[in-house]
């Protein structure tokens, strides 16, 4: 088999081929180790790359076939971790000088289950720093490309982890969603992209920004690789204090569906106006014509609530993200700076924070001080709360009429780089679509479903399900991809970035 064909071959294929013995893992992870050392200096997906760890782990798998060893569903599989996930001995930095030289003496659960896997961890990929973003620029390392055009951004904050995918760096990756931080780059790079129901993925290993907030997701070429890659990592977790009680769901078997006569779609009514691109409209209402023509019942719904979830948002989550860098006080772990000799224990923590944070971080450690102080915490935060429970209504009450829930992922498609780095609530606006789901605790993911008409890139399609039904996510996903590939003639993601046909 080809490197060629390796890189461009499925998880599943993949963990097949090297459990028959038609190739080997070590085989698989050379051939992408390669790819990255050709490409990754202009996507600049990744922040490290772990080439001997990743033919130690293959070298591994390779030794547990020829014994005999039942190996596991990612058998080989090359995959990308964004560097908010702690993983023993490799430097875990969350895109920020404060951690800099960070190196875990622990594993993360999702870290323990992709080994369990036999899959193989190629390295830890670029990220807004502490994920605070929508752009992959405010790391602290420099900007990840969109490999779609490399003028242009991956989204955020899981930006690394979804070009690493879209350029074929590694076969599926894994981020982490707070607002929207999976889905949106997703989308902007033409992959599908999953946040699980909060609480079903193990959030232990991974570092918080906001903890009501934050789940670990998916990203995969195709919906059958999302779905075998979230039925990794997902699971309870009695190390971590929100993981939910565990119910199996054959995620799997829910991503062969076929059939949409039986599913009913929302088109949310309040997410049409202002703020979303006319060519990204187009795209979302030629697939509501593929629905219907595929037996789907499609109506439109009303969130009546979702228009506050931006704003809503952006005092919850900060609040906590407040609360959770306070950790970061140059006592522990991580950076230290010493303005002088005899500098006071605040003086030290105030010169480290300064030196160590990024701009948007300490925006954010303000804007949530701010909302959570004496005099102010009723007015901002409390309300932020209550906005909380009604956006959580809404969907409530929507799914008493229907399955899943539909709207564009992103307002736009992939913006320059450069282009809102200094407009906060432009970027912020960036996450207008995702940022009721997380409010809500909802699972979504996003589909890749077109290119834009005006700039030829990529679009993306956010499906929504209740609470603890992420198989319908799959299940409506499945028949939609295979229809639209059918019309591509082959994946969207083979109609490619010019990265992979060597022009830059």
């Amino acid at each position: 088999m080809s490197n060629q064909q390796l890189l461009t071959a499925s998880a599943a294929e993949i963990a097949d081929l090297v459990t028959t013995g038609k190739v080997t893992a070590a085989e698989v992870v050379t051939a992408h180790l390669a790819h990255i050392d050709q490409v990754d200096g202009a996507v600049r997906a990744f922040l490290d790359v772990d080439a001997e760890g990743a033919l130690r782990a293959a070298r591994n798998v390779d030794s547990k076939r020829e014994s005999g060893e039942k190996l596991g569903s990612l058998a080989g599989v090359p995959v990308a971790l964004k560097d908010v996930v702690a993983q023993k001995g490799r430097p875990t930095t969350c895109g920020s000088r404060i951690l800099e030289n960070w190196h875990p003496p622990y594993d993360a659960t999702v870290v323990t289950k992709l080994q369990d896997a036999d899959a193989v961890i190629v390295g830890k990929t670029n990220m807004d720093e502490f994920a605070m973003g929508s752009s992959t620029e405010n790391s602290a390392f420099g900007p990840t490309h969109n490999p779609w055009d490399l003028t242009r951004v991956p989204g955020g904050s899981s930006g690394g982890s979804a070009a690493a995918v879209a350029s074929n760096e590694a076969t599926v990756a894994i981020g982490s969603d707070t607002g929207g931080s999976v889905r949106q780059p997703a989308a902007l790079t033409g992959i599908v992209g999953v946040k699980p129901t909060y609480g079903t993925v193990s959030r232990y290993g991974l570092v918080a920004f906001a903890s009501s907030l934050d789940q670990i997701g998916p990203f995969a070429r195709n919906v059958k690789d999302a779905a075998l890659l979230h039925s990794v990592i997902a699971g309870h977790d009695p190390r971590d204090g929100t993981s939910a009680p565990d119910s199996k769901k054959d995620l799997i078997a829910a991503a062969n569906n076929s059939d949409l006569r039986s599913v009913r779609f929302g088109v949310v009514r309040e997410m049409r106006g202002e703020g979303f691109a006319p060519a990204v409209l187009d795209e979302f209402d030629r697939v509501q014509e593929l629905l219907k023509s595929l037996g789907a019942d499609v109506q439109d719904i009303s969130l009546p609530h979702a228009s506050y979830g931006t704003p809503a948002y952006y005092l919850i989550a900060p609040s906590e993200a407040s609360s959770n860098l306070a950790r970061f006080d140059a006592m522990r772990y991580g950076l230290r700076v010493s303005p002088n000799p005899d500098a006071t224990v605040e003086e030290v923590m105030s010169a480290t924070r300064e030196a160590g944070f990024g701009s948007e971080v300490k925006r954010r450690i303000v804007i949530g001080t701010f909302a959570l102080s004496t005099g102010y915490y009723d007015a901002f935060y409390a309300q932020a709360q209550k906005v909380r429970t009604l956006i959580a209504r809404d969907y409530h009450d929507a799914f008493s009429a229907v399955d899943v829930i539909i709207s564009p992922t992103s307002p736009t498609t992939a913006f320059k780089l450069g282009e809102r780095v200094n407009d906060p609530l432009a970027m912020y606006a960036a996450d207008l679509a995702t940022l009721p789901v997380s409010l809500a605790g909802l699972p979504a993911m996003s589909l890749p479903i077109g290119l834009s008409q005006e700039d030829g890139l990529p679009i993306g399609m956010q499906l929504v399900a209740p609470a603890f039904k992420d198989e319908l996510l799959y299940s409506a996903a499945a028949p939609v991809e295979a229809a639209l590939e059918k019309q591509w003639g082959g994946p969207l993601i083979t109609k490619r970035p010019p990265i992979l046909s060597g022009s830059r």
